[in-house]
């Protein structure tokens, strides 16, 4: 409830007595000609950056591994974007900063972390080259194969037989 209140009650209210203040020292057309700019700007950062990091994370999955960092990395993106294509000096502020890499780096690791030991977040991959199911899970129970490497999931034993479909005679 807390986060709610502050992101859709107090974050307005300081957005628009910021406008408000800039708007008396600068002008309105001033105003919102750089609320306009700096929207057009962080779209066009956001966009490269966004593409950059799907890339990177296309290729992780293409060698086999989960791209939780890039995840984690385009989550920032998608707030960061949020922020600044909400009208206000305060949301850009936050928005540029999650588009500067080693701010959003470090917000996307601290975060992933936190879901991670959590046991928020899941992360599946299935290798086709070995097939292979891996889950890992923050805090449960984990199994190692004879290789070392970590298996989980679910199993259900199925009935070889062949099931009769109604093929007796009434005799």
């Amino acid at each position: 409830m807390n986060w709610m209140f502050l992101i859709f009650v107090v974050t307005p209210v300081v957005e628009l007595s910021l406008l408000i203040k800039v708007g008396g020292m600068i002008g309105a057309g001033w105003t919102i000609a750089l609320v306009l700019t700096t929207a057009f700007i962080g779209v066009n950062l956001l966009r490269r950056q966004g593409l950059q990091t799907l890339f990177t994370a296309q290729r992780k999955m293409q060698e086999g591994q989960i791209p939780l960092k890039e995840a984690a990395e385009g989550m920032m993106l998608a707030i960061a974007g949020a922020f600044l294509l909400t009208p206000g000096f305060l949301t850009d502020t936050a928005g540029f900063l999650l588009l500067t890499p080693g701010v959003r780096q470090w917000v996307a690791r601290n975060w992933a972390q936190r879901m991670l030991a959590r046991g928020q977040v899941q992360m599946h991959q299935y290798t086709a080259q070995s097939s292979t199911f891996e889950q890992r899970q923050g805090r449960t129970g984990r199994h190692a194969d004879s290789r070392g490497e970590v298996l989980e999931g679910e199993f259900r034993e199925v009935d070889q037989a062949p099931k009769d479909s109604g093929s007796e005679k009434n005799t």
